[in-house]
């Protein structure tokens, strides 16, 4: 029986990638019913709403969604789009994975962050200060950072550990200046941490030495997990390890819900020029596969683009060749058959 995934094409060359994608998934032998939907400035352009409510009624009926790259409208009420899905369907915990596959500066880099996503500075408690007869002398930002959503995503990286097999769990945290609300993240986070005792490592790291050690030493980590701003930073950080954006997939998941994406931008300078690398976008409809319960057929397409890459023989202009995005493509589906 197919398996319906609500696919969000995106922006600049999120069209482009999403069907590379939907073509190596489909030579993989993958039975999805592909529900394709808009959102950003394709939504704006056929239903004047970044984020439609076809859109969001088709992810309430899949429970499960694919998503390019999207542009947030300036001007039209929403700090990003991509916060709004989160928030609209609680996907409180991104997962971005990072791991070496064409050897570089480090060569042995397997990090998954697991980052808070739907509270903390990013909720948006904002407003301006008046002082004197300046209504925006200052502005202030509040981070809200609560027991459940604290116990929930620590709890969540634990047992990602546990359920993949990964040995420590690493705590990232400025408890030590913000004593209250990371201080709150931090007790939550080593109160879950006594529960797993013997069975998954747990580490604390404050955030400043964290991003250090990230550059110095990263074979060291496993699973980290932090606040959303914070993860915000470290996951692009860890991205730039092993050779930026353009292979790092994400995915957003909460009870009811989870919307998997490429993290990169949408490259506008790029699109509809056929030269964009859609590797962000099939590992993450990887990550997808793994959580419908499809991980060998997810281990199958991994295995192929990390061989195109490592082949070296057909790359995108981003990763040092020549190749177009159907040419790359092809590869994949080549080493599929």
């Amino acid at each position: 029986m197919s398996i319906p995934v609500t696919l969000i094409a995106g922006d600049g060359i999120g069209p482009s990638i999403a069907d590379a994608t939907v073509r190596i998934l489909a030579a993989a032998g993958a039975d999805i019913e592909w529900d394709r939907q808009v959102a950003g400035m394709a939504g704006i352009a056929r239903w004047n709403d970044p984020i439609p409510d076809a859109t969001l009624d088709s992810i309430k009926r899949t429970r499960l969604a694919l998503k390019g790259p999207l542009e947030t409208p300036v001007g039209e009420g929403f700090r990003s789009i991509n916060v709004a899905l989160r928030t609209t369907f609680d996907l409180y915990a991104n997962v971005r994975p990072a791991y070496t596959i064409i050897p570089g500066r480090f060569d042995k880099v397997d990090i998954v962050l697991v980052r808070e996503n739907t509270e903390g500075l990013y909720i948006g408690v904002e407003h301006y200060v008046r002082i004197g007869d300046d209504p925006k002398a200052a502005a202030e930002s509040v981070a809200i950072i609560t027991r459940l959503g604290s116990e929930r995503i620590v709890r969540y990286a634990f047992e990602y550990a546990l359920k993949n097999h990964r040995k420590k769990v690493t705590l990232v945290h400025k408890a030590n200046i913000l004593k209250f609300s990371q201080g709150l993240f931090l007790d939550v986070g080593r109160m879950v941490a006594r529960e797993y005792e013997g069975r998954i490592q747990f580490e604390e790291r404050i955030i400043d030495a964290m991003a250090m050690h990230l550059v110095m030493r990263p074979e060291q980590f496993d699973v980290v997990v932090t606040t959303n701003l914070f993860g915000d930073i470290l996951s692009d950080e860890i991205s730039g390890l092993v050779g930026g954006l353009g292979l790092a997939p994400g995915g957003n998941i909460g009870t009811t819900a989870a919307i998997f994406e490429a993290v990169h931008g949408t490259a506008p300078d790029i699109a509809g020029k056929n030269i964009a690398n859609p590797g962000a976008l099939v590992l993450a409809a990887c990550m997808m596969l793994d959580h419908i319960g499809d991980g060998e057929r997810a281990t199958r397409v991994r295995s192929a683009l990390e061989g195109t890459l490592r082949d070296g023989a057909t790359l995108t202009r981003d990763l040092g060749g020549t190749a177009s995005t159907d040419e790359f493509t092809n590869a994949v589906i080549a080493r599929l058959a």
